[in-house]
């Protein structure tokens, strides 16, 4: 019989060769052979991760751990093949054994960090980010990653603390210079820009980090009320980010358009019989009308966690349309058509199993992925105990609040003036379709209400949610929560009217969107 390590070695070169299946069959033999050889299971564990089986990396994991009870690196290699998994709780569970662990290396300490931030363990996760700078004081990435964290968690002092000392390492960081400009209102006293325009420069031949340094400079001009200025830059940017894409905006809109004709009324007024749960809060509507600010103000209430803006809804509904027709839907159009006759109880119970937030149980959860605007007439039918908040704001500050915006990701829509304009009407038009259709499901929330008279709005909005009112939601600035979207620096004070009508500043070069708009009405 052969030795452990001749097994092992015989894996290797199997791996190495990208023989996958020889090497899980050699691995396999390996491991029956020699039950008590350590190397055998990390070696299995690897293997499962290459091949996206993160639960056999677990089973493997844990019997290295039957050999080597506690030791460090295997129980971060638990904790991250749990979370691949979507074992959340049981990869937090595990993390939590490892509070006092030090790292000795930068690498290690930054990765288990990213690690524990996507699991939510965020205080855990700052230590170790924290340590990586210790370990490696001139890599301004670490210091970056610390102030993402920072600027997560509220602490505005320590985040642009450590964007300085990131600045310092690497002066042409886009993402750092961005990343510092929303951190605060700047003034003509303080501010950054002439280290922007010295990073201006170093990013000439580099359109991504040009263009971020566009949006920081745009945004810190606009702050000094430099406003000609401040849009120069930003169409600058915006124009980069657009050439950049490959996206066909008649695409999204003949989907809406789609949408907005398939779910007629007698459509929506089936007899259907949804999921009967009534933990969802969705929180709907465009981007920056203030969906961060009552979902904060939501998951201030002792009984509410927040979801953050869950995909899950649009994930699940792909699933049971795949069902519809034994196979993947085909395009955007083949979706649309076959989610009418999805099983809707089943539609409800697999989005919340999904969504529902990892931890304590409460009554309710808030959903504020804004795009779920698209699919309200099937969360109404899917979940019919759910509430829906749709945020709406003027139609100017909005465009022009989702102009402004660099987004990582999603609204493709937002970089061209006419692209977000056309956006915006067809986004309208389903939105008084649904109202349309579903009286009185949604409660509206107007952005300048909440923002100039906060108090009644609220009591109005837990009335809607079922809730008793709770001082907390009106001292929402004070949530503790993290929040990872555009708006994580301003949920952290109290409301303010101060981007009321700011679009008003840049009027002549926003006539294409006013002109757009109101030939629509």
């Amino acid at each position: 019989m052969s030795t452990a390590p001749e097994l092992e070695s015989e894996v290797r070169r199997l791996s190495q060769a990208g023989q996958l299946r020889e090497a899980a069959e050699a691995c396999d033999r390996l491991n029956q052979q020699h039950p008590d050889f350590l190397p055998g299971w990390i070696t299995a564990s690897d293997l499962a991760l290459r091949v996206n089986e993160p639960l056999i990396s677990v089973r493997a994991i844990d019997q290295a751990l039957r050999l080597a009870p506690g030791r460090p690196e295997l129980l971060i290699r638990r904790v991250d093949s749990l979370a691949r998994a979507g074992e959340s709780q049981a990869a937090v569970d595990t993390a939590r054994l490892l509070d006092d662990l030090v790292f000795e290396s930068a690498p290690a300490a930054s990765s288990f960090a990213l690690l524990l931030h996507r699991l939510g363990l965020h205080e855990q996760a700052r230590n170790h980010f924290a340590r990586a700078c210790e370990l490696e004081s001139e890599d301004g990435q670490h210091y970056y990653n610390l102030a993402s964290l920072e600027r997560y968690l509220g602490n505005r002092e320590a985040a642009e603390s450590a964007l300085e000392r990131c600045i310092e390492c690497r002066p042409g960081d886009a993402d750092a210079h961005l990343m510092r400009a929303g951190l605060r209102d700047q003034t003509a006293e303080q501010n950054n820009i002439e280290s922007l325009l010295d990073a201006y420069e170093l990013t000439r031949d580099m359109p991504r980090d040009r263009l971020r340094v566009c949006y920081a400079l745009a945004k810190e001009l606009e702050d000094i009320a430099d406003y000609d200025r401040a849009f120069k830059y930003l169409e600058e940017g915006s124009t980069l980010r657009r050439k950049a894409m490959q996206y066909t905006p008649a695409n999204d809109l003949s989907a809406i358009e789609m949408i907005r004709k398939t779910f007629s009324r007698e459509v929506i007024e089936r007899d259907i019989e949804g999921h009967i749960s009534a933990e969802p809060i969705f929180v709907i509507g465009m981007p920056r009308t203030g969906t961060t600010l009552v979902e904060r103000i939501l998951s201030s209430h002792s009984v509410v966690r927040s979801a953050g803006e869950s995909k899950a809804f649009a994930v699940q509904l792909v699933s049971e349309c795949s069902k519809v027709e034994d196979r993947p839907p085909d395009d955007v159009g083949d979706l649309i058509t076959r989610s009418i006759d999805v099983d809707f109880a089943a539609l409800g119970e697999g989005y919340v199993n999904e969504a529902r937030p990892v931890g304590e149980r409460v009554a309710h959860f808030v959903d504020k992925m804004p795009l779920n605007f698209l699919y309200a007439g099937l969360i109404h039918q899917a979940l019919p105990k759910a509430r829906i908040v749709l945020l709406e704001r003027d139609p100017m500050d909005t465009c022009y609040a989702v102009y402004k915006t660099l987004f990582e990701g999603v609204y493709p829509y937002s970089y061209d003036l006419v692209e977000l304009a056309n956006y915006f009407v067809a986004y309208r038009r389903l939105v008084r379709h649904w109202r349309d259709v579903m009286p009185g499901v949604m409660h509206v929330v107007r952005y300048e209400e909440i923002a100039t008279n906060p108090q009644p709005v609220i009591e109005d909005l837990l009335q809607y949610c079922g809730l008793s009112f709770e001082q907390s939601c009106r001292e929402f600035f004070n949530n503790p929560d993290v929040s990872t979207t555009a708006s994580a620096v301003q949920v952290r004070s109290d409301v303010f009217t101060s981007s009321i009508g700011k679009w008003k500043n840049y009027a002549a070069q926003l006539e294409p969107v006013a002109e757009i708009l109101e030939n629509a009405q």
